[in-house]
This record gives C-alpha cells, structure tokens and sequence, in this order.
C-alpha cells in the first residue's frame, strides 16, 4: 500500500538499496532541480505582481488610471505611462535575464552524467533522472550528484577526501570514512548490486553539520552520522573512485534546502524614506484637498462669471467640479512622489559598495583578500553603528595556534629562570629545543624549556601520560604525503597546535580508523582500541575519547575548559586543582589559551553495560543529542586531573590602534569571547579596551539568579539611573568597564533581570562577556536591537560566530582559519580585523553623507516643482492647468539632476582629497559618526523657505503692478468691490385677472417702428473695440452697462449706408 502521508509532513526517511518499486512508493523527489521562478507563461503576470507591490508602482498605475478619465486629467497619459512604462521594462528585463540564466544552470546541472547501478550495471545517465534508493559511482575530482550515504572507496579505510568549498566556503579538505560493514563491498559490481541495505534518518533538513539515521543490514543495526554522509555540492579529492547510496535528491538535499530567501536587512533611511514617502502621501492629500475646497469657493462665487470660457457640462454644481479637481491636483502634483527614486538609491548604493571593493587599503596581500560588500543594501548604515560586538579568537587575534607552557601534576613547564629565580624574556636569540632525535617531528615546531623534552625521555609517567592524552584524544585526520612528511587536518587550531606538540614531544599520531588509533610512542608503534568517541560541542565544552591499550587497559582521556573539567574531578585532586589553578591564572594574564587535561581508568564489566547505553542512544532517531548527553555525563564523572595546557593566539596587527580610533568615534565595543575570564580580561589590556585609567572596571561573577542580580543593581546604583522600561544614552563622568562570565550571564539575560544588564553595560565604554556560547552571542545581540535605538555590527570568524553575525543589523564576516561559514552569512568580509575602521569611518561615513545629500536634493527638487504649480492654483482659478509646458519641464529636470551631481563630484572630489587635507587640516573635524542627517528639521526648513522666497517677488511684484497699472479688469473689480450693488425694486404683486376686462394693450398702441429697427438705418457706426465679456445676463452687466455690449458690432466701413 502506498504511504501518501509524505506527500504532506515527512518525519522520517525511509528508503532501500537497489529497490526502485518500493522507494517510489513514497513519492520522494528526483534529482531535478529547478531555481528558475517563471516559465514563458507565468514571466509576465508574475513578474507584473511582484513589482506592483512595491508602494511606488501601483501609485503611479493608479495616476495612469486617472489619466484616462478626461472630466479629471489635464495631462496626457503617456507622461506618466512612458516613465511607468520604462521602470517596469528595465526590471522585468533584469529579471527576466537572471531567470534565463537560472534556467541555464538548471538544465547544465540536470544534464550532467553520472554512473548509476541499474539492473546490475552501471549506466552513465543524467543527474535529473537519479531517484532515491539508487547507487551511484564517483570518481575524482567529479562533483557529488546528491546526498548519499558513503559504501566504499578506493583508500585504505575506507576513507574519502572532500572539498566543501561550493558547501561551505572552506577550502581545507574534510575526510569521510564508510561503514566497516559496508566497505567491505569495495567495487565489487555483484556485491554492490545484491546489497538490500535499508536506510531509516530524519527528514530534508537544512542542518549541514548534522545527520541522524541507521543502517539496517542483516538485522544488524549500525548508526550513521555526518561523518558517513557525502552531500551535494562537494567534489571528491584525493579518491580514485566510490560508491553511495542516494538518500536525499534535488530540492530534498542539503544543499538546496540552504538555497532559500535571505533575511532582508533594511537600513534607517529605508525606514526614514518609506515615513516620508507616507508623509509626502498624506501631504500631497492635503494639498490637493486645500485646491478642491478653492475650487469649490471659486465656483460659487466666480464660476459663473467665466462659464463662456470654462463650459461645463449640464448638471456640473460645485461640490462635483471640487471633486473632480480633487483628482486632477493628485494627477498635476504627482512628482511630489518621485518614480525614479528608489532606482536612483539603488544605483548609488551599488556604486558605494564598488567603493568598498576597489579599496586597495582594506586588501590583504598575504593572503589575496580584498575587502568585500555582499549585499548593496547596508552601506550607509555603517555610517550609523553604534554598538560592536566582536568575537575574539581569529578576530582579535591571528588564529595561528602556538604551544607554549603546560602544566602537569603541578609543575609549570614553557618558562625560563636564571639562577636567581628570575622569569627570563625569550626572544628569537634565546635557544630552542632540538627535536632533531625524532624524525618524525615537525621543523617548525618552537619550543625553549629544555627541561620538559628531559622529563619526557626520563620516563616520567605523568608526562608520558600528558603526551599520550594528547596524540589520542582529539578528531584530526593525518595525511602523509611523503614518508615521514605529516600533515594534520584538524578542525580548529586548537587541536592542530596540540597534536602537533605531541608528535614533537615524542607521541606521533599517524592513522586512525573507526575501531582503532595509531601512534608512535617514542620510536614504538602503539596500536589502541578505540571504544568511543565522546564529541566536543559548544554545550559540552569538553572532548573524551575511550580506548584499550594493547596491554588490555581501558582508559578515558578528556580535555575541556577548566570551569567544566573541575565540576567533574574525583575529590582527592582538591590539592593539585589549586596548584594547577594558579598555573591557569598566570597562563590567562599572559593571554593564553587554556585546557584542562583528566583522565579515568574504567573496569570491563562496568564498560560493557555502558556501552550497550551507549548503543541505544547513538542509533535513536528522536533526541539523539539529549539521550547521548545523559551518556556522557554518567561516565565523565570522577575523572583524576593530569595537568593543563596554554596555547598562544597572537593580536593581529593594528587591533588597539583600530580600537582607540573607534572609541573615540563614540562607538562602543562588547567583546563576547568563549575563553576564560582571565584570557579576556588580559586581551582586553593588550588591544586597549581596558585601560588603566579607566575610573572602574566591573566583574560580575555570581553564581546565582540572585547574586547577579545585587551586583548588577550595585553598579547600576552608582550611575543613579531612573528604572524604565526603556534605555536611554547616558554621560557618565569617567570611562567604565564590565566583565561577566557565562554563567552569570545566562542569569541576568533572563527576562526579569534583562533591563538590569543592560542598564549596567551601556554605561560603560567596553564589555567583555567570557565563556559564552554561540546562542548566548546571539541573545546579547537581540537583546541590545530590542531595547536600544541604536544600529549593531557584529563581527567574527568562525562558524560559532554565525547566529551573532545573522541577529546583528550589520554582520562582517573575518576570512582566516576557521574556514568561511562567517563569510558566507557576512554582509561585509575582509581579512584583517583593522579593516573595520576604514569600513566604519571612511566608507560607512561618506556612504551616508552621500546619500542624504542625494535625497535632500532629491526632495527639494520635486517639492520646488510641485509647490509652483500649488501656487499657480491661486491664479487659474484652481483649475488644475499647469504652468510649465511639459518639455520644458523634462529638459529642466535632467539638467539640474545630472549637472548638480556633476558639479557636486567634482566639489567633492577636489574639496575632500587627500591633498587638500593635508593641506587644509584644520577645516576637515572629525564629527564621529554622521546620524541624522536626512531628518533634521532645517533640511525641511529650507525647503519651506525656499518655497516661499520663490513666491514672495512674484506676489510682490503682482501687487505693486496693481496698483501702478491696473488694468481694465482690475478697474472693474476694484469698483465692484467698492459700490455695493443696489438692491432690486421690489416686485409688485400680479393683479388678478377678471374675464371681463380686456387688456389695454391693444388699444394703446399705435404703428410700430419695426421697418426701422429691420433696415439698420437708425445705428450709429462705432469704432470696433473688444469686449470685456459677452454676457448680458450677469449681475454686472446688468449695473453697468457702458461696459458691456450685447449685439454684435462692425467695423466702420462694412455699414450699409
């Protein structure tokens, strides 16, 4: 029976081998990908749809609908359909071109070849006809054809070497390794063909770093996780061929699933133009109802005055005409609304964002990285960031991890004394540890005390032990490309810098398989059993690996932060913990990086019990992770303190010079670091975020809801702030600082305790908040955006660093060594963190400036338009005519927009180069960051000057030409005004008709003159002279007469004599 609930909610994958029938019974997608968004049929309606939902557009279809109804336009259509017109053709050619080519890559994509097991042969067919449940070969350097579950390959282990760059950004090549049991198939065709293996895992999900699902085989049932998986998007190195089963195909992979719709950032001006936009709406409508209501006046007391001039339908009152001219005011001030201006802003951020691109100074040579701008959207808000909030490995510093002292069983190695007891400066002069006894050691390896490699050959147990933990507990995979020429591939600096400090101190890790660790121990090869791997995560922050040594011994070894490590110690270390506390101080005040190293020897028979847990956890589907922490806590218990280590992490060059320009641009850095306090605080001084001079630096370091809170409230208590709900910008009389580890920061981002914190914190210049994880990155962000009115930048470079960099209104993404997951989700990247000045306070700065100025002039030139035809209302009676001829009006138009932001480069580009301030230094204040600028009121104060010092010489000079040289019309009405009319004789009542008096009239009158009035003879020939008005019935022609003519007259010399 065909299970059709997949059709709507999939919550889990259920697939078999080479069994077509049965995996399209649950109608799982192809292979075939489709990003394109319109076919030949749909482009049209669609694309119309979408960009008629831009505000803009359908108000300018709206005045071309007006226009068509000729009682209320005085234009013609095509001055507001040709602009329309044009605007939605230049977009739906761009979109219709980005679709074409989005067609083109889905039909290169489909249509790649790929060798797929069919009927017991493999057949090269097109990656749009793969299905779910198939077999697959791939050989070198092809790209992977979907997500599939690795069988087999050609190197030893099974082993697979990936490249993640089209993935993920990161270039470093990961290994993959196949299931023992399916491995074993190699590239056996029969084997391969008659394998039935069935495939239950969670549904298509976005999760690139995760994968959860079982493998079920001759009723034996194996586990598979990320590790076993080969997606979409990857191309295979370093591998001469391999098999895998298909599990997710086309829109179901990964891949694909990441391919969704960004989150749109919006800048201030984006919000400040759409109010003004809604403004300008609302001030357009008043304006056209002002001209409705003079036309309304105008029509009753004048309208019927110039009716001659100004017919008007039978049955036009005054309150249809107002109507009516409602409409047509909306049509004739219409540019009040520009059409061009959300083009005109994108033209200018995109050449902004060239800027950005073509900066040589922000252009890494070591490592070929220019400066990038992502998105073209968020360039002039850079010129607005208030608050940073940077990581700091790879950030602030270089990344390039460096072992340096340890400490074991009590004893701190990695520092040289002279005889008197004296620390010892070492520099390039001061001699280096000769390691050229192991041939397998890396030449590039530095270390000074030579009294740690002693103790090493000594045989101390403990040292041994320490190495030994080292080469064994960690996820690198080696790589040996010449004989004795390691190279790890590890996934953080971190275990890069320890592994190879191992393998230089005697305990060279050379492979490892699923079941088993090799190394040499000091010339000796050792091969461990490797029971289980408890993984490192951002939670857990610890590592533990189980292993059987050859002897028979079964040890846990782990590695963590020293605040989780010591949670879990056995109490008798309560001794070595403060001695190795001590050490761990010293190494956190040189800035170091610290870990803390413990171990657990376990019995056989308590081993196999937790195992069989351990089983039933790894192979569930549904809370893997919660089921797989409960396992690791009930074994990572007890565990006897071995010693600790401290791993140097350079500053990048130019971080405190960059920091000390950004404070006093008034900008506020929080520094939001996983490393323990001391570290911070001692890279806080190193990058001059803390300075001695500061009036006071808070720690805020309790250990519960209510101790957060009193020292939270204490500090606050010395600022005298008033408790709102909202946070305003406060001047203190001093520079403050404040530190605060994870867990009182997990306390006091609680929500009644929220406005507590950031009361305190935004009192003081720098923040630094350590041991947090990435989610609590996150909520720091979140929570300054939601109470603060201020703009957020967000800075990092690891994957840990990427739910910091998507919450920040600005992220800016750092490419160095822990690949480009930050990149990718960045809206800006560069290489070196001191780029970020010149981003903020060159390119951020100048980008508002640019556009502000832009709108200003924008807006000034369409009001100014606008408001000469407003008042030209006045003068025409409020009938909607214009003034200017439209031509002209085009013609003035361009030239002031081109040839203002001609002149205005090249005042620009002459006024602010580099010459001139050198020259002129003095002239060019550094303001901080420019805020503000479109929204201040003498921006609109000048337009309404403006407007108005426009107007005044007209007025005046029509009132003084008046009274010096009225015209006739004017001489008329000023009479009128002045003799009021005499009131009509009052009407006699019509006497009432008796049938028996005959009417007089017939008896009174004699002959008539009617011969004479036909023959013309008896008019006076009159010179022509034009008439006032030709209107006998009005109530001025009635009272004065002398003005007005109402028969016809001729010229002198057509009279009939």
């Amino acid at each position: 029976k065909t299970d059709i609930s997949y059709l709507f909610s999939e919550e889990e994958r259920h697939l078999r081998a080479n069994d077509r029938p049965f995996n399209l019974s649950y109608r799982y997608a192809n292979n075939a990908i489709k990003t394109s968004k319109y076919n030949i049929f749909t482009f049209l309606p669609l694309n119309l749809f979408e960009q008629f939902r831009r505000l803009a557009n359908a108000y300018f279809l709206f005045l071309f609908c007006l226009q068509l109804i000729p009682q209320v336009s005085s234009l013609s259509w095509f001055t507001t359909a040709v602009p329309l017109i044009l605007v939605l053709g230049i977009t739906a050619v761009k979109d219709a071109n980005d679709d074409i080519n989005r067609h083109r890559t889905d039909k290169q994509v489909n249509n790649r070849r790929v060798d797929v097991l069919v009927d017991g042969q493999l057949r090269n067919e097109k990656w749009m006809n793969v299905q779910v449940g198939d077999i697959i070969k791939l050989e070198n350097n092809q790209f992977v054809t979907a997500d599939l579950l690795l069988l087999s390959s050609s190197e030893p282990l099974n082993l697979v070497y990936v490249e993640t760059a089209e993935l993920d950004g990161e270039t470093n090549l990961k290994v993959k390794q196949a299931l023992t049991v399916t491995g074993e198939m190699g590239d056996s065709i029969d084997k391969l063909a008659t394998f039935k293996g069935e495939v239950r895992c969670e549904p298509p999900n976005n999760r690139l770093d995760k994968f959860k699902g079982t493998l079920t085989l001759d009723q034996q049932v194996s586990s598979l996780d990320n590790d076993k998986v080969l997606l979409r998007g990857c191309t295979l190195r370093n591998t001469e061929w391999c098999f895998g089963l298909v599990v997710f195909g086309g829109p179901d992979t990964k891949l694909m699933q990441n391919s969704g719709k960004t989150v749109f950032k919006r800048t201030s001006i984006d919000h400040l133009m759409n109010v003004l936009v809604l403004c300008i709406f609302g001030f357009l409508a008043t304006m056209c109802t002002i001209l409705a209501i003079g036309n309304a006046i105008w029509e009753v007391k004048e309208g019927s005055v110039f009716t001659a001039f100004l017919p008007r339908e039978n049955g036009i009152d005054a309150s249809l005409s107002s109507f009516l001219t409602f409409w047509s005011y909306v049509i004739v001030l219409n540019t009040v609304v520009p059409i061009s201006l959300y083009v005109s802003v994108e033209i200018i951020r995109l050449g902004n964002s060239f800027y950005i691109d073509w900066d040589r100074k922000m252009y890494y040579p070591k490592s070929d990285t220019p400066a990038q701008a992502r998105t073209t959207t968020l360039n002039e808000e850079l010129g607005q960031i208030k608050y940073i909030f940077s990581d700091k490995t790879g950030t602030l510093t270089q990344n390039i991890m460096t072992f340096n002292r340890c400490s074991i069983k009590g004893k701190a190695y990695g520092e040289l004394f002279n005889s008197a007891g004296q620390r010892l400066e070492i520099t390039e002069k001061t001699d280096k540890v000769d390691f050229s006894w192991n041939q397998l050691a890396d030449p590039k390896f530095v270390f000074h005390d030579h009294s740690l490699l002693e103790t090493v050959k000594d045989g101390n147990p403990e040292a041994q032990t320490f190495f030994r933990l080292l080469a064994l507990c960690h996820t690198v995979m080696p790589e040996e490309k010449t004989e004795g020429e390691l190279v790890y591939q590890a996934q953080s600096p971190d275990e890069g810098a320890l592994v190879t400090a191992a393998r230089n101190f005697g305990f060279v890790f050379r492979s490892r398989t699923p079941e088993t660790i090799t190394i040499m121990e000091n010339g000796r090869k050792v091969v461990y059993e490797l029971v289980a791997v408890l993984d490192f995560n951002n939670v857990r922050k610890r590592m533990s690996v189980i292993v059987r040594s050859p002897d028979g011994r079964i040890t846990l070894f782990c590695k963590g932060a020293d605040t989780i490590i010591y949670e879990r110690l056995h109490p008798s270390c309560s001794k070595l913990m403060e001695v190795t506390t001590k050490h761990l101080n010293e190494y956190a005040g040189d800035g170091l990086r610290t870990l803390v190293l413990a171990y657990k020897d376990l019995d056989e028979s308590y081993l196999g019990e937790w195992r069989q847990r351990h089983h039933e956890a790894v192979t569930s589907i549904e809370d893997r992770e919660e089921r797989l922490d409960e396992v690791y806590e009930e074994i990572e218990k007890d565990m006897m303190l071995l010693g600790a280590t401290a791993v140097e992490d350079k500053l990048q060059d130019g971080v405190p010079q960059t920091i000390e320009q950004l404070a006093k641009a008034d900008i506020k850095i929080w520094v939001l670091t996983g490393d323990k306090q001391e570290t911070a605080e001692n890279i806080g001084y190193s990058c001059n975020m803390l300075r001695e001079e500061m009036k006071d630096i808070f720690i805020v370091a309790a250990n519960t809801a209510e101790g957060v809170r009193e020292e939270l409230q204490s500090r606050a208590g010395l600022f005298w702030l008033q408790k709102t709900q909202s946070v305003q910008d406060e001047k203190v009389d001093g520079d403050y600082g404040l530190i605060i580890n994870g867990h009182s920061l997990a306390f006091a981002l609680e929500k009644n305790m929220q406005l507590e914190l950031l009361r305190t914190a935004c009192m003081c210049q720098t923040v630094i908040c350590c041991r947090v994880t990435p989610l609590q990155k996150a909520q720091v962000v979140q929570l300054v955006k939601k109470y603060k009115q201020a703009v957020t930048l967000a800075i990092g470079d690891g994957a840990n660093d990427v739910s910091m960099i998507k919450a920040a209104h600005i992220g800016v993404g750092i490419s160095g060594q822990e690949g480009m997951q930050a990149v990718l989700s960045s809206d800006f990247s560069f290489a070196q963190f001191r780029y970020l000045q010149r981003l903020l306070l060159v390119h951020g700065r100048w980008s508002y400036l640019r556009m502000c100025k832009f709108l200003q002039y924008f807006f000034y030139k369409n009001f100014t338009f606008t408001f000469v035809h407003f008042w030209y209302a006045f003068f025409c009676g409020f009938s909607a005519q214009l003034c200017l001829d439209t031509h002209y009006w085009t013609a003035v138009n361009q030239f002031f927009v081109w040839g203002s932001l001609a002149a205005y480069f090249a005042v620009t580009f002459t006024m602010y180069s580099n010459g001139m301030f050198f020259i002129f230094t003095s002239a060019f204040p550094f303001v901080g960051t420019a805020r503000n600028s479109l929204n201040q009121p003498n921006m609109w104060l000048t337009i309404f000057l403006a407007s108005l010092l426009c107007i005044l010489p007209v007025v005046a000079f029509r009132f003084i030409l008046i009274q010096l040289r009225p015209t006739i019309n004017d001489k008329v009405r000023h009479k009128v005004r002045k003799e009021a009319l005499p009131a009509p004789p009052p009407r006699r009542p019509p006497p009432r008709r008796i049938s028996t008096r005959r009417s007089g009239y017939a008896f009174s009158h004699a002959q008539g003159y009617g011969d004479l009035v036909t023959s013309k003879g008896f008019l006076r020939p009159l010179k022509s002279r034009p008439a006032l008005f030709i209107q006998k019935d009005s109530a001025l022609a009635q009272n004065e007469p002398q003005h007005y003519r109402t028969i016809s007259e001729e010229p002198e010399g057509s009279m009939s004599p």
